[in-house]
């Protein structure tokens, strides 16, 4: 078996979440990264944005991608690029399966949001309330963390390197540990992985430190104040009314068979990343396609809505997606001109987009749209990169925006 150890690239490729030293266990199979030949499945005529896609496929080593375009609340392009599977030379198409890394929050964000319309959480209560533990944060014992707080990034509570990326992968059908034992040990005193640099030195509100552990523990709340799991209740009130039937916070929830390979590409050759579950599954678990996720997002951008669909009351949304933070209240290490907040939804690119991304092993995604929501892009990689080649997804990212712009064009002076 191939073996890929303490990478120091892994390290730094997960910016949307944590960096830590893992050991991946990868598959026997190493392929070459030229991928000259492999047969690009269109669902529209080649042109421009294809070929542009394509050689930079082909200078990375990248080997799937989906993607798609909103203009005005409907999808106007769709593509699928290089493999799912390489080796069984599997076409990757809007309709793949693949984890969405930290795209998942926003996912945890609606359901936040749909259990404070049924008024079964309030985003300001003390999240103590609601826990059959304490989570106090020793540098600050007397104040209180809300779930705004965790969904804003503002609570104090941070994933502590490398312990917090090495304890939550869990291959080969092995099953992660329950996701209210290993908070109750991470957070309480006589847990087993409890340490004070689990905890900031800020009160709440006061500085922006993204949190993975954050995002698992609203999850958390939701499951106990709902009574049901969260993909139970993301089932309930997200998946099947928008027919999100490609979707799912588990493998046993997914047609495998459609899931997509995952891929490392360090610089000289492209190995596989076999397919893992996570502890924190609220924070980046979720599976979906292309095709699925354009309707959730299409919702966030419509008020709530997808066609004749409705996941949470217009008020409801405009809470979820305004912009948190003000001059006169946001935390002291954050410039608004550069960067906001919602509820587990962020401006991104200097403030220019909204939405989320993802990076997780094998995994990067993008989620956003212009501020206006009339442009949205969607993309799906297959493929982690070097550092070095980081840039490569947003050069892609850019050039899907612009073709997206180019369409809204065509499609006004019709």
């Amino acid at each position: 078996m191939a073996i890929l150890k303490d990478n120091p690239t892994i390290k730094s490729k997960r910016k949307m979440k944590v960096k830590f030293t893992l050991t991946l266990f990868l598959t026997t199979t190493i392929f070459c990264t030229n991928i000259l030949g492999q047969d690009f499945i269109k669902t529209t005529p080649k042109n421009s944005i294809d070929t542009f896609i394509e050689n930079k496929m082909l200078e990375t080593g990248i080997v799937g991608i989906g993607a798609c375009i909103i203009v005005d609340k409907k999808v106007i392009w769709t593509n699928g690029y290089g493999y799912a599977d390489k080796e069984n030379r599997i076409p990757f198409t809007p309709s793949t399966i693949m984890n969405v890394a930290s795209i998942a929050k926003t996912f945890t964000g609606v359901c936040i949001m749909k259990a404070v319309e049924e008024g079964k959480v309030s985003l300001d209560e003390d999240i103590n309330k609601y826990l059959p533990f304490e989570v106090i944060n020793p540098n600050y014992p007397n104040d209180k963390i809300t779930l705004r707080h965790l969904a804003t990034h503002t609570s104090g509570l941070t994933d502590r390197h490398p312990f917090y990326g090495d304890s939550l992968y869990y291959y080969d059908a092995k099953k992660p540990e329950p996701l209210g034992e290993f908070l109750k040990n991470y957070f309480v005193k006589s847990g087993k992985h409890y340490s004070s640099e689990n905890f900031l030195n800020a009160k709440p509100s006061t500085n922006r430190a993204y949190s993975n552990i954050g995002a698992g523990l609203a999850g958390y709340i939701i499951e106990l104040q709902t009574g049901q799991k969260l993909n139970d209740y993301a089932k309930k009130y997200i998946f099947k009314p928008l027919k999100m039937s490609n979707t799912g916070w588990a493998l046993s929830e997914i047609k495998i068979k459609n899931h997509s390979k995952l891929y490392s590409n360090q610089g000289d050759s492209t190995a596989q990343i076999p397919l893992y579950e996570m502890t924190t599954y609220p924070d980046g678990g979720i599976r979906t396609s292309v095709n699925d996720l354009s309707k959730f997002f299409i919702s966030l951008l419509n008020d709530g809505k997808y066609k004749k669909a409705r996941i949470l009351k217009k008020e409801t949304v405009d809470e979820m997606i305004r912009f948190q933070h003000t001059e006169t209240n946001k935390p002291e290490n954050v410039n608004i001109k550069k960067l906001n907040q919602g509820i587990f939804w962020a401006t991104k690119l200097g403030a220019t987009r909204i939405g989320h991304n993802g990076a997780d092993l094998g995994v990067r995604t993008f989620m956003l749209s212009d501020l206006t929501k009339e442009i949205g892009v969607i993309i799906f990689f297959n493929t982690e990169l070097s550092e070095d080649n980081e840039g490569k997804y947003f050069d892609i990212y850019e050039e899907l925006y612009k073709y997206g712009e180019d369409l809204k064009t065509k499609t006004t002076n019709r």
